[in-house]
């Protein structure tokens, strides 16, 4: 009995750490391109598109990890400690997946000039945001492509909204 506990204990910490990563990444994808796009578009300032894309990664990346951490620490107070996580390595690997993944539409930027640095950006994140819903797809026997498209297409929304965004309010 002890052995099926520890399994189905362990079993709760690996999906929760994947769940971790997942969330981190996709997050990460999502706003970091939304953001980089919006502020590409609204400034021709390269400058300031490398920092806001830098700080937004560095913030979002501490935010999420510490809410990360609390709403862990959190549902473990309100069951009583069972089967959780530890919201350290939780906490932690939502850091890390965040920001990992905020440097793929950001090393576009960083490395390319300006007529092809955002269109370079987005297509990095939605390639990013593919290869994450594909393995998705693969880790919860579901249809790969089907996974892809779908978090490239609820993913993709941020990019275009950051454009709009941007191009109302130009600087």
């Amino acid at each position: 009995m002890a052995k099926k506990a520890r399994t189905k204990t362990r079993h709760v910490l690996d999906t929760h750490y994947v769940r971790s990563s997942f969330f981190g990444i996709e997050d990460s994808l999502v706003s970091t391109t939304g953001l980089i796009a919006g502020i590409s578009v609204g400034t021709a300032d390269k400058n300031i598109v490398i920092l806001a894309g830098i700080v937004a990664i560095a913030v979002e990346a501490i935010s999420m990890a510490a809410g990360e951490l609390l709403s862990e620490e959190t549902e473990i107070d309100l069951s009583h400690g069972r089967d959780h996580a530890n919201p350290v390595v939780g906490g932690f690997i939502m850091l890390l997946s965040y920001a990992a993944a905020g440097m793929v539409p950001l090393a576009p930027i960083l490395v390319l000039d300006a007529p092809y640095a955002l269109p370079g950006s987005i297509l990095a994140a939605f390639i990013g945001l593919y290869a994450l819903g594909y393995v998705r797809g693969m880790i919860t026997n579901r249809s790969a492509n089907r996974q892809a498209l779908r978090v490239l297409l609820v993913g993709g929304m941020a990019a275009v909204i950051g454009i709009v965004v941007g191009s109302l309010y130009r600087v």
